[in-house]
């Protein structure tokens, strides 16, 4: 029998041999839990439980696969990094400050509405503040991680996503020869069947020649764009004056906006809270926008592409005001309800129905159900 203190090395020798297995388990236990709240009494501790857990255990994959990928030996091919990837993992690399402060930030993200959740059971008294406290200290990580960087703008998540593993990719491959499988060890080699073939006059093998339709795709992968030559860090360029000023009103605003919530509690319809909270974010992706076009050579158009996944990101993530406080409950709640009652009756309809009904629980008495900060 092995002993407790040689599971973690077999644990971690069979994630990093199936990482792809492990990321399809993970992603359908989180399938598993958008789909349980609403649908049993005192269902959403238990179903956050289970999602947090996911996600908090998927961490720990992440930086087990990127340190054994990290360990392999220059000569074997790895894919080329996304911006993002090649960013967030120069400063995890070269601070471990910025490591634990992003880490820290995260296991906050996956855990915050399961402390609202166990929180409110104790009242909403107690609720509200512990709502108020992970927005200010997730406030703090997100102002340390500005300082860290230079003042440079947030990136989302704040830590390199898993790599795939490319000795993976390169089993599959092997199992492959230009898209088809190799053919059977009973058909006469040939240059055409055999990408070993020896040559009969000099001995040398014959080198296989690409398949035609991966010369172009295999071209353009050999591009280099303007964010290639560039260091990590200047994917993303330093923010100051209103630049700088509004990065800090952004990473404020969760914190301004619980504070009014827990303020003015006692009316779900007041438009107040609702009114400075997006005043807020808009305000401050406006004066972003300003500075971008008076700061940077060719203005929006010189942003480099990390900068317009990143607007692109935060410009989507705007939509959930529909979902919060006063929006909601005078008038996406209505018009849910009276989506749902007409998609009652009907086969697949009826099952989205239901399910929007299910979440509606959520998106009426959890903060936290609809942040995105």
């Amino acid at each position: 029998m092995l002993q407790p203190s040689k599971w973690l090395p077999l644990y971690e020798e069979f994630v990093a041999k199936n990482s792809s297995s492990v990321g399809q388990i993970e992603s359908a236990l989180r399938s598993l839990t958008y789909i349980i709240p609403g649908r049993y009494n005192e269902s959403e501790i238990p179903s956050e439980c289970v999602y947090s857990g996911v996600q908090l255990l998927s961490l720990y994959h992440d930086s087990l696969v990127s340190r054994v990928i990290s360990q392999l030996p220059p000569t074997v091919p790895r894919q080329s990094p996304t911006p993002h990837a090649r960013y967030t993992k120069y400063w995890t690399s070269g601070s471990s400050l910025y490591r634990r402060v992003a880490l820290a930030l995260q296991m906050l993200q996956y855990t915050e509405l399961l402390w609202e959740m166990s929180a409110r059971r104790r009242g909403q008294k107690t609720r509200w503040r512990v709502v108020v406290f992970i927005e200010f200290a997730k406030a703090i990580c997100r102002l340390l991680l500005l300082r860290l960087t230079n003042s440079r703008p947030l990136v989302s998540p704040p830590l390199p996503e898993r790599e795939v593993d490319p000795r993976l990719v390169e089993e599959k491959d092997d199992s492959d020869w230009n898209g088809m499988q190799t053919p059977p060890p009973s058909d006469p080699p040939s240059p055409a069947s055999d990408p070993n073939w020896m040559m009969p006059r000099t001995g040398l093998s014959l080198p296989s020649l690409p398949d035609v339709e991966d010369v172009s795709s295999y071209l353009i992968s050999k591009v280099l764009t303007a964010d290639d030559i560039k260091t990590p860090k200047m994917l993303l360029h330093r923010v100051t004056g209103q630049g700088q000023l509004a990065e800090v009103l952004y990473i404020l605003r969760p914190v301004v906006y619980a504070l009014a919530l827990q303020r003015w509690k006692g009316d779900k319809r007041s438009w107040r809270p609702w009114l400075i909270g997006f005043a807020m974010e808009y305000g401050c992706r406006q004066l972003t926008k300003r500075d971008f076009r008076e700061r940077v050579a060719g203005g929006l158009r010189g942003l480099t592409g990390l900068e317009r996944e990143e607007l692109k990101k935060r410009g989507w993530s705007m939509g959930w005001w529909l979902m919060r406080g006063a929006f909601y409950e005078n008038i996406t709640k209505s018009c849910l309800q009276s989506v749902t009652n007409k998609m009652k009756g009907k086969p697949l309809f009826d099952i989205l129905g239901n399910l929007l009904e299910d979440y509606e629980y959520l998106w009426e008495n959890y903060y936290f159900s609809t942040a995105t900060l």
